[in-house]
């Protein structure tokens, strides 16, 4: 440690006394910035073990640009913490039994279940509704019990209600200012008529997010002192209790009886922060095994046990739901080689300066949140409008469609939902008292009502694929499930007609079947196509729940390797984090302050305040020159503070960015 220290010596100049990091970049702390240093310490998040580096993927930037494989079998191995969990979970159920047991009750009372979330939480509680619970109910819809079902539960495909904060836009992208508020989740909560004596569950990774502590507190307040609302309230998330105590919001909830707490804590991320992996793969497979456990007792009554078996359910208990994970998890590790090759795919589209297309049906929704995420996660472009010309986004999903309409209710199942600007304005005008906050807030509004479903097309349309059809050298994902698989002999299928619409194709097959008359189909169509199988056992899988996770665990660990491969991650960090919200402030602020000290003495580092100072310049510089879109705040505020550093003289915003256009921020860091 002494040679490193040393080396760094003749690297860095050592400061005086009297110079700090902001005199030499000439940075004056905006308003913005010593607000949020002062004022908002319950966003600085980073003691959080979800925000913590993952010893598996420490050097993952390092070892994938170098063996692909390598570095998707690290990604990969940190779903095994997942595991882990799974198996403490699994001896005690107490806590899922009661859940299951209260869905169970809403549907039995006529009353709703209210499934909230934000982010990839929020995305989660909407596949809740249309990828588990609406597909669910259509197919037993074609049943011959279905009018006895439907006779005791009328109106059951629309009792579950997944909401996210921001509605449905914000499935696109996240919506600026909307998080860090609980007033927009008690307004949401509110706007979809949720009562007293409805079920909710209201799900944050982090165990933090303001708006989904919002949404519990409010169902909480709802209710009178002689209410047992811990039958049917329900709190889950990923980190210990003894992280989140002391944020006061989180303390709120934590420490309230009313409420039933359900930790999933597993860990680090496998990219530092990004929940979106383990944290959310362990709710997603929990709470739709809560949905699974409800839907079986709820139809045993009424179907027999050949009936039942038909659809998928066997009489196995919550342990033995559970410990379905593991097999799963293994299966998804195993195909780790295939990954590898469909990664060096697709960030090789993308170095040659072309796209990529995901073409999904019943596998849709997971696609599209793969797809999505990339953006924030990794700094991209968000998906295109209809009308965007030329492309900007790296990626778009289609599904079969003939318009945006179709598209949308295919997607969802039901009506686009968005935030009435009439019922959100004034509260968010009245009785939002932070400056910054209100104003986001009102920017977002703008943004978030049904109208918004007009600007996106994800249909496989002659228009569209007219529109935003392949170019040269551009890639095509196609992802099918079991019955799809079959569907794809067929000359009419629009499965076939993707495949003739690309040059370069990708066909990822998930099913329990290993051999397929359908691969013989893909290759004679596309002779280079590359095939991806990923054999999953879904002989007990009645809501496609377990198909939905496998494919999840593998687009996350193979979209992370993409980006890791061009260049989006420094060890295993987000350096381009997108920091439009305070949680994400916090986070960009760390990571500055960690890649910069890391290469300091101890007496030369810098302090949190001028980390934040200098990203806050970062945020405004490129607000100014327009590059909202495509910025990387961190990794440009990193190279700026070690070049002023090193030179001892001022470094400019555009000369930062010079470097880290010509050599990337790994590639600084490691000279």
């Amino acid at each position: 440690m002494k040679k490193l220290y040393f080396a760094l010596a003749l690297w860095m100049p050592v400061l005086s006394y009297a110079d700090s990091i902001l005199d030499l970049l000439k940075i004056d702390p905006s308003k913005q910035s010593q607000d949020f240093v002062t004022n908002k310490k319950q966003f600085q998040l980073h003691d959080l073990i979800t925000e913590q580096r993952h010893p598996k993927t420490w050097d993952l930037s390092h070892k994938i640009q170098t063996n692909t494989l390598a570095g998707i079998e690290a990604l990969l191995s940190v779903d095994e913490d997942i595991s882990q969990k799974i198996l403490e979970l699994s001896e005690n159920t107490e806590l899922l039994d009661k859940a299951a047991t209260s869905v169970k009750n809403a549907i039995l009372e006529n009353n709703k279940i209210y499934i909230y979330g934000c982010g990839a939480t929020g995305r989660l509680a909407k596949q809740m509704e249309s990828s588990f619970w609406r597909p669910f109910w259509k197919k037993m819809s074609a049943r011959p019990q279905w009018q006895q079902i439907k006779d005791h539960f009328p109106n059951i495909e629309n009792r579950l209600i997944g909401e996210m904060t921001g509605a449905d836009r914000a499935l696109i992208s996240s919506l600026e200012g909307f998080e860090d508020l609980q007033l927009i989740g008690k307004l949401q909560l509110e706007d979809h008529n949720i009562q007293p004596s409805d079920v909710v569950f209201a799900i944050t990774e982090g165990g933090e997010t303001s708006s989904v502590i919002g949404t519990i507190l409010a169902a909480l307040n709802q209710s009178d002192e002689a209410t047992d609302t811990r039958k049917h309230l329900y709190f889950i998330y990923n980190n210990p209790d003894e992280k989140l105590l002391p944020f006061e919001r989180s303390r709120s909830v934590l420490e309230n009886e009313g409420i039933t707490k359900i930790c999933l804590a597993t860990g680090p991320q496998s990219i530092t922060g990004s929940t979106r992996m383990q944290a959310t793969t362990s709710e997603t497979f929990v709470m739709g095994i809560i949905l699974e456990q409800a839907i079986y007792e709820l139809l045993t009554p009424y179907l027999s046990k050949e009936e039942l078996e038909n659809l998928g359910f066997y009489a196995i208990t919550m342990k033995e739901r559970l410990l379905s994970f593991l097999p799963l998890q293994k299966a998804v590790c195993e195909e780790k080689a295939s990954i590898s090759q469909l990664t060096d795919l697709e960030s090789g589209t993308y170095a040659d300066k072309a796209f990529s297309t995901y073409f999904a049906k019943d596998a849709l929704i997971t696609v599209f949140i793969d797809s999505t995420e990339r953006a924030p996660t990794f700094r991209l472009f968000p998906l295109d409008t209809y009308d965007a010309f030329p492309r900007k986004s790296w990626i778009q999903v289609w599904t079969p469609a003939a318009d945006r309409v179709e598209a949308w209710g295919n997607f969802l199942g039901r009506p686009f939902y968005g935030l009435d600007k009439e019922l959100y304005e004034k509260p968010f005008s009245e009785d939002i008292e932070d400056p910054y906050l209100k104003a986001a807030a009102l920017r977002s509004l703008k943004n978030a009502g049904s109208e918004q479903q007009w600007l996106y097309d994800f249909s496989y349309s002659p228009e569209n694929v007219a529109t935003h059809g392949p170019k040269e050298n551009d890639l095509g994902v196609m992802v099918l499930f079991p019955d799809e698989i079959e569907e794809l002999e067929s000359d009419s299928s629009s499965f076939q007609s993707f495949l003739k619409t690309f040059e370069k194709v990708a066909v990822i097959l998930v099913s329990s079947k290993t051999e397929y008359p359908a691969v013989q189909t893909i290759h004679s169509i596309a002779p280079t196509a590359l095939i991806l199988q990923l054999p999953l056992d879904d002989s007990q899988d009645p809501l496609k729940i377990r198909r939905h996770v496998g494919l999840k665990m593998l687009l996350n660990a193979h979209s992370t390797g993409v980006m890791a491969k061009l260049g989006k991650v420094v060890g295993n960090t987000m350096t381009s984090v997108n920091p439009g919200n305070l949680k994400l402030i916090g986070r960009a602020t760390y990571l500055i302050l960690s890649h910069v000290n890391d290469k300091l003495s101890i007496e030369d580092r810098i302090t949190y305040s001028e980390a934040n100072a200098v990203l806050f310049d970062a945020i405004e510089y490129g607000a100014r020159v327009q590059k909202t879109g495509q910025n990387a705040e961190v990794a440009l505020s990193v190279i700026r503070i070690l070049e002023a550093l090193r030179s001892n003289a001022f470094v400019s915003c555009e000369e930062a960015e010079g470097i880290l256009q010509n050599e990337g921020l790994e590639q600084y860091l490691n000279r």
